[in-house]
């Protein structure tokens, strides 16, 4: 698990936005599973993939900048090897 702590002293708006952006990552990672859920055959670079079509379909998503997005993916991919290690 990924933990992250700061403090900081911003305004309601960038609280407003770092919130958004954790909501984004976390919708691009859960659909990233949901993919591979759906599709067993899915690798890691299809993953990657996904996350462009996924910011082509959903404006947030295009808001988020394209690392941040396959970080998310790498994360999605992360949860899955663990997974597969622990069955």
């Amino acid at each position: 698990m990924l933990i992250y702590e700061d403090k900081l002293d911003g305004s309601k708006a960038q609280f407003a936005a770092i919130e958004e952006a954790i909501r984004t990552t976390q919708f691009i990672r859960n659909t990233c599973l949901r993919l591979w859920m759906d599709a067993r055959g899915i690798s890691r670079n299809d993953l990657q993939r996904y996350c462009a079509v996924l910011a082509r379909q959903f404006p947030f998503a295009l808001s988020l900048n394209s690392q941040a997005r396959q970080a998310a993916a790498d994360r999605a991919w992360a949860a899955i090897s663990r997974f597969y290690e622990h069955c």
